[in-house]
């Protein structure tokens, strides 16, 4: 028995879940259905921000946020101008959600819970009728007639809209490639370095803001640095990932990493400030506080990297040793060895070409009434909140773009 809809999302996500809800709210008669492939819909929000939900970033400026788009920076533009972090808090208020906004500029549900996400979408789709059918692997898609036909594990639908949200399942892309789309083929995004060496070696857990360079590369990035066990870690080198993502992929991970621990301060004027405190600290020991705005456990790490013994007072440094200090401080060099991926956020770069898209409408400049949103285009962003802000944009627009039909 073939089922019949208005609209057909595939995909039981943020992407899917806003799209449907916006949908059936401009339009109450729409008969709209969610297909799931899993057992369970929106497994991802459970887990994003540590099941916290980072729900977005408090950016409310669309040509400010677009900033925060390795992939997607020039087209997102046009849609934030309609959707926008702002609209997204509206968005929620009105659905009984309250969002707080934290130091780094994430935003939360004031429950601190993603359940709270899931139950307002959960709810919303109950209020409105929004059939969720799990379990239904997509086997095929096609036109047919004046609408389109989608076979399931389960059965067949036909639909006059079809609105694709699967984030990167390639199974997907591949069946999308095969209606004449061009699939950018994924690279991991979001991800940490693995780096073994002795100046970090026993520094898990130490923080820096640092400024962080690819060698041989114009790919650079600054933000905090974390050293972890397996090598670093936080905003700089996440930020350096998404942005290099391609770059390093071809890579194959094994790359030396240039590290400036006091951020934006050249070889000369660290040598000059070392200089300065040698001659304002000559009686004291070097290694046994750091002059600079990071831990001490980091500093003496670096006094020892530079051949400087831990009984060495300021008075005694050579030239060479103070050279070797300033270059540890502004440029230290690590060989990185391969990626790990960051907690349980795996956020890849790539998917429908971009070119392919009308972002004015979401949909298909190749297939009619064929509409996408979420990650199952080319696009990604840093860590933030910013993913789902994408999601919440492009469903906004497609709930829209479907209405005028």
């Amino acid at each position: 028995m073939t089922l019949m809809y208005d609209v057909l999302i595939v995909g039981g996500g943020a992407a899917g879940f806003f799209t449907a809800i916006n949908l059936a709210e401009k339009n109450p008669n729409y008969k709209i259905a969610i297909l799931e492939r899993g057992k369970e819909v929106l497994t991802k929000v459970r887990v994003s921000g540590g099941g916290r939900c980072n729900v977005t970033h408090a950016c409310f400026v669309p040509n400010d946020l677009v900033k925060f788009y390795p992939r997607g920076e020039k087209e997102l533009r046009g849609p934030f101008h309609q959707f926008c972090s702002g609209d997204t808090i509206e968005w929620f208020e009105k659905h009984g959600v309250e969002l707080k906004i934290e130091e780094d500029g994430r935003m939360f549900p004031v429950s601190d819970s993603s359940q709270t996400i899931i139950d307002c979408f959960l709810n919303a789709t109950k209020k409105h009728k929004i059939e969720i059918l799990t379990g239904q692997s997509v086997q095929s898609i096609f036109r047919s007639e004046d609408n389109w036909k989608v076979e399931t594990n389960q059965q067949t639908f036909r639909c006059d809209n079809l609105v694709m949200t699967t984030g990167s399942n390639p199974k997907i892309w591949e069946m999308l490639e095969k209606l004449g789309h061009t699939i950018v083929p994924p690279v991991p995004s979001l991800f940490t370095f693995n780096i073994k060496d002795n100046r970090i070696k026993d520094l898990m857990g130490v923080s820096a803001f640092a400024s962080v360079k690819v060698q041989n590369s114009k790919l650079s990035a600054s933000g905090p640095l974390l050293i972890t066990h397996w090598g670093m870690s936080g905003p700089g080198i996440l930020r350096l990932s998404a942005w290099g993502a391609r770059e390093l992929f071809d890579k194959n991970y094994q790359f030396i990493l240039e590290v400036n621990w006091l951020n934006d301060s050249t070889f000369e004027e660290t040598e000059n400030q070392l200089k300065e405190l040698k001659l304002e600290h000559a009686k004291k020991v070097v290694a046994k506080k750091s002059p600079f705005d990071f831990p001490n456990r980091l500093w003496e790490s670096l006094v020892l990297a530079s051949e400087i013994s831990m009984e060495t007072k300021w008075a005694d440094l050579s030239k060479k040793q103070l050279q070797n200090l300033a270059l540890q401080l502004t440029n230290g060099k690590f060989q990185v060895n391969g990626k790990s991926t960051f907690k349980e956020e795996f956020v890849t770069a790539g998917g429908i070409d971009l070119k392919e898209i009308n972002f004015k409408t979401m949909e298909s400049k190749l297939l009619p009434k064929v509409f996408f949103a979420g990650e199952i285009v080319n696009i990604d962003a840093i860590t933030g909140g910013f993913n789902f802000q994408n999601a919440w944009t492009s469903g906004f627009i497609v709930s829209e773009s479907v209405n005028k039909f």
